[in-house]
This record gives structure tokens, sequence and C-alpha cells, in this order.
């Protein structure tokens, strides 16, 4: 079996585990997206989700969250934790979007990450999850579960995406993502992997070995 197989061969048994996984941030709009994934640092999702609805019902728009003041923000956000930082982003992305896009989040990895605070991994997830592309969202999850199957042994987000690239399905690699942060949550836990229970086990470097 080659790499590519392998790897499609993972992605298949991924989905069939996880029909239902997709990204588990509530958001209506690309710039919700934005602002939830800026949150989601060092942050569950599920608590990310808890604020956003009372955040962007003050902030509705870009615009609104650039002309936002600080403090208020801040205290809006500040069970996500790092909340200073998040604000000062979140305000600084959401002023580059009226200054230099219309308002408008562009649709381009370049575009996207040079707006303050977004990286390659929440450009990839707005890529990804709100224009559609294929797009790998190399977040803690990825990284780890991929070093384990032995789909890279990279340890850089960006050198740990070049490897995924090349071995994922061409259509799958925005899914890949969704999927083993599923697969992380119930059966490769971080502290205490259930190699005995996981149904990649023969596909696994490491759960050969387990």
């Amino acid at each position: 079996m080659t790499e590519k197989e392998r790897a499609a061969t993972i992605v298949a048994a991924l989905e069939q585990r996880y029909p239902d996984a997709l990204c588990t941030l509530d958001y209506r709009t690309a710039h919700e997206l934005l602002v939830g994934a800026i949150l989601a640092a060092q942050c569950t999702d599920y608590r990310v989700n808890l604020i956003t609805p009372a955040l962007f019902e003050r902030y509705p728009t870009p615009q609104a969250f650039a002309e936002s003041e600080r403090l208020e923000l801040e205290n809006l956000i500040r069970s996500c934790g790092l909340f200073r930082n998040k604000a000062k982003a979140i305000q600084a992305a959401s002023a580059a979007l009226v200054r230099d896009h219309d308002g408008q989040v562009p649709d381009t990895l370049e575009g996207l990450t040079r707006l303050p605070g977004v990286g390659r991994k929440i450009a990839n997830l707005i890529l990804g999850d709100w224009f559609g592309r294929q797009a790998v969202v190399v977040d803690t999850h990825c990284a780890r579960i991929s070093r384990l199957l032995g789909l890279t042994e990279q340890t850089e987000p960006a050198a740990i995406e070049r490897d995924l690239v090349a071995v994922l399905p061409p259509d799958k690699q925005t899914a890949y993502g969704h999927l083993v942060v599923a697969h992380g949550r119930e059966i490769c836990i971080a502290r205490r992997p259930d190699c005995h229970s996981c149904s990649l086990k023969p596909l696994c470097n490491h759960g050969r070995t387990a």
C-alpha cells in the first residue's frame, strides 16, 4: 500500500466513524468565523460558542468590531482566556477588513494571512469552511494524530501541512482536519489514547506497536 493509498484508507475509516464531523464553531458569516477562530486559540470551541451570540449581537459587522471600545470588548471575551491579545487582534483584523477589503473577508491565503492575528491555521479554516476550498487546518489534534499515524514526522505546522497535502486525497483535505479533531476528542485523546478500541490501529504507526 502506498502512502497515498494508506492516507485515503485512513480518511475513509474516519468518515465512516464520524460521518457528521464539521467545524464546531458557530458562525453565520466569514467574519464571524474569523472572530471565532481567533477566540478559539487555547480555548475550547464550546466555550467560544457560549459567548459569541452576545458578542455578535453587540458587534454585528467588521466596522462595529473595529470601532469597539477595547475594555468593553475585553470584558465580553474574558472567559476565553488571553482576552487582551485576542481583543487587540480582533479589532485590528476587523479594521484591516474595513480599510483594505471593503469590509469583506478575503478569499485567498495571502489576503487572509496579511490580516492581524490570522496565520495559516485560521486562513485555511476560512478557506475550507466558508469558501469551500480544499485546505488542511493543522491544529494540535491534526499535528499530533498525523504524527502518530505516520503521515508526517514534522513538528512545524507549515511542514506538516505540506506533508499532508502530498498524501491526502485532493478532495478530502478540508474534511481531514475535522475528522482528526473528532477522533482526537473521542478515541485518540492526548493523555490516554485508546489504541485498542481504535479502528485505525492497523493503519497507524503508533497503534501497531501499542
